[in-house]
């Protein structure tokens, strides 16, 4: 009796930590979206500006 207890204590825990899991990732996925949906937002209207009228200069490779 008592392996069994324990294992339905075992069984419980480790679903609870799937649930958590889960919703650490949903969490994860919902601040990925909005951030990469503000990103665009902001690249619509900054589309048509430039950022710099300059020229950019090309670096020398750095040598190991």
């Amino acid at each position: 009796m008592h392996g069994y207890e324990l294992h339905h204590l075992r069984s419980a825990e480790l679903i609870r930590q799937a649930e958590h899991d889960r919703q650490a990732r949903e969490a994860v996925r919902l601040r990925r979206a909005a951030r990469r949906e503000a990103a665009e937002r902001s690249t619509e209207g900054a589309a048509t500006e430039e950022h710099t009228s300059r020229f950019r200069r090309h670096r020398q490779p750095r040598t190991a």
